[in-house]
């Protein structure tokens, strides 16, 4: 009987030391599982990872395609700006000056003066220019949208919002950001742009998270912003952020010598893509393009030479416009302001073609202006066809 109970309590032994290596056993290859899951999960967290910045720089990539592609389809008037004169050479020294620093640039100018090729040979002398210049036009689009437009959004952040976006900002990350008629930029917009330059960060529309770029900007505009901060329709404190060095582009009428050079280069170009071969650009042609005052500059010579060519069936250009030449000291001593001359330039053509804003042989085509553009500019400057 002794020898049973021993024998039983053997048996218990023994099933509580097997019990137990089990119960060792199972830990350990618990916490081998567990080591093992952590480890799958970070490499799972990794893979993640790498395919959400995958997919993020294969976004930039396509729209950075994307705006190559629209700066292949543009027809530049020339790689370089055209001119020999002293008001042009100061330019062409301002822009080799600024050109390889990162400062931010502001150009100012009249309608029609080159102000985007200035930023397009900055930037292109620039440290930067391996990726493409990215553009906005602040009068192009409504309000509501230029804010999404720069600095993007995520997906649901308003109506309508059914992907994320990447804004301009971002996009132009270690690349140059042409701002076109900065003064357009609605004011409660100016803060946030002061933001960015301040400090390089900015948050997506409906995202709390902060981003941080390193942007170029070039800003341009055909208004008063000095007189625009008084008025309060923009702040003083981006004002002073981007007139660091501004760079003033001549009206054509301040750089009359450079008017033949251009005619003579705009004729050859129009000619080639018209299929038409016009030589000769007649005395009193030159006389009449060197006479006229210009209101819409470069632009308007490239539109009138454009009408010549269309009309001229021989080797000599012949205008079909009537250019009115008025002496230039008398152009200058009316003292108008730079909004007044671009108003009443832009109703004179407007009653040229019958207040016709969009379409074939409309004010925006020949102003040679987005239709959207020019009905911005329409609502700043006050201009509405009266009732006759």
């Amino acid at each position: 009987m002794t020898q049973l109970i021993f024998l039983s309590i053997n048996d218990m032994t023994e099933c509580e030391e097997y019990k137990k290596h089990l119960e060792d056993v199972v830990t350990e290859r618990t916490s081998e599982l567990l080591i093992a899951k952590e480890e799958a999960d970070k490499r799972k967290q990794i893979a993640e990872d790498s395919l959400s910045e995958i997919k993020h720089l294969k976004q930039l990539l396509e729209i950075e395609r994307a705006y190559l592609k629209e700066e292949i389809k543009i027809e530049y008037n020339h790689e370089n700006i055209i001119g020999q004169s002293t008001a042009i050479n100061s330019v062409f020294y301002k822009i080799e000056q600024i050109a390889g620093t990162d400062t931010n640039v502001l150009i100012l100018g009249e309608t029609g003066t080159g102000k985007e090729l200035a930023a397009r040979a900055i930037h292109g002398l620039s440290r930067r220019k391996d990726r493409a210049l990215v553009k906005m036009n602040c009068a192009a689009l409504p309000a509501n949208l230029i804010e999404s437009e720069l600095f993007g959004h995520e997906k649901g952040a308003f109506t309508g919002a059914l992907a994320k976006r990447l804004g301009r900002f971002e996009v132009a990350n270690h690349a140059t950001l042409f701002l076109d008629e900065i003064g357009e930029l609605p004011l409660e917009l100016q803060a946030k742009l002061l933001q960015v330059l301040q400090n390089g960060e900015f948050e997506r529309l409906g995202s709390s998270q902060t981003i941080k770029v390193d942007v170029r900007i070039i800003a341009a505009t055909n208004r008063d912003l000095e007189e625009e901060v008084r008025k309060g329709t923009f702040r003083g404190d981006l004002w002073y952020r981007l007139n660091i060095f501004p760079i003033l582009m001549p009206p054509l009428r301040d750089r009359v010598e450079d008017i033949p050079l251009l005619a003579n280069f705009f004729v050859t170009k129009i000619s080639k893509r018209l299929g038409k071969t016009i030589e000769i650009i007649p005395v009193t042609v030159m006389q009449a393009l060197q006479q006229y005052s210009w209101p819409g500059n470069v632009r308007e010579l490239e539109n009138v030479l454009e009408r010549g060519v269309i009309v001229s069936s021989g080797p000599k250009l012949r205008l079909v416009d009537e250019l009115r030449s008025r002496p230039l000291a008398d152009s200058v001593s009316r003292k108008k302001t730079l909004e007044a001359v671009e108003r009443d330039y832009i109703v004179s053509i407007l009653e040229q073609t019958q207040w016709k804003v969009g379409g074939k042989n409309s004010a925006a085509e020949i102003l040679g202006l987005e239709r959207s553009t020019l009905r911005g500019r329409m609502r700043k400057l006050g201009i509405r066809k009266t009732q006759s």
